[in-house]
């Protein structure tokens, strides 16, 4: 089974997408982490994120798995939370939208699910590019304030929120107006706006839909 989840940054995709994959058994598959991680070693290698080939080059020398917990390594090192961090976050977005750095990526995304007994995946192309014939398609979302909220929380600095929401809508932007996999929501994809709903509510409402998609 592949159940694909899309949405903006901040939606709550990645905890939503690990309580499912816990509750069904299967592999979580977090694909914006793969992008981080060649951004990460394009950092490391002080390359320019704007060159198409260099990006490639280090996407196509990278092996990129997860581990029992579901965090990133590059090359057997722990990729988290280096990946994560503010400059990361400034050039993912970059490095994401040249179309050789996504077809590498892709390719190892779809190996992953190849090889595995069913995943549960979560990015932004994930039903639209990576698995379009996935069995189950979510696209979540939230307001742009209620998804800078969450991140202040989750870091811990409420009085960053609006430089935050700032950052967020900067990435919306970039995601869904770039050439290659733009972030839209797919025809066939249920949407969810998660607005005032707890990650465990929004997992919920996904598993219900599952199971009666199954029945």
């Amino acid at each position: 089974m592949i159940l694909a989840i899309d949405g903006p940054a901040g939606a709550g995709k990645s905890t939503v997408a690990k309580l499912v994959a816990k509750e069904l058994g299967l592999t979580f598959l977090d694909t914006g982490a793969m992008y981080r991680g060649v951004t990460l070693e394009v950092l490391r290698l002080e390359l320019d994120p704007a060159d198409a080939e260099a990006c490639a080059r280090v996407a196509a020398s990278l092996k990129l798995e997860f581990d029992a917990q579901g965090k990133l390594h590059l090359d057997g090192r722990p990729g988290e939370p280096a990946i994560r961090s503010s400059s990361v976050t400034r050039a993912v977005s970059q490095v994401s939208a040249h179309a050789a750095v996504r077809a590498i990526v892709v390719a190892q995304q779809q190996r992953i699910a190849a090889t595995s007994r069913g995943v549960v995946a979560e990015g932004r192309d994930t039903t639209t590019v990576v698995f379009p014939r996935a069995e189950h398609k979510f696209f979540l979302t939230a307001s742009s304030h209620e998804r800078a909220r969450r991140r202040a929380l989750e870091l811990g600095t409420p009085q960053a929120l609006e430089h935050i929401r700032a950052e967020i809508e900067e990435r919306d932007r970039k995601d869904s107006t770039r050439a290659v996999s733009p972030l839209v929501k797919a025809a066939d994809a249920h949407e969810i706006i998660t607005d005032g709903m707890s990650a465990e509510d929004v997992a919920r409402a996904l598993l219900a839909i599952v199971a009666g998609k199954r029945a």
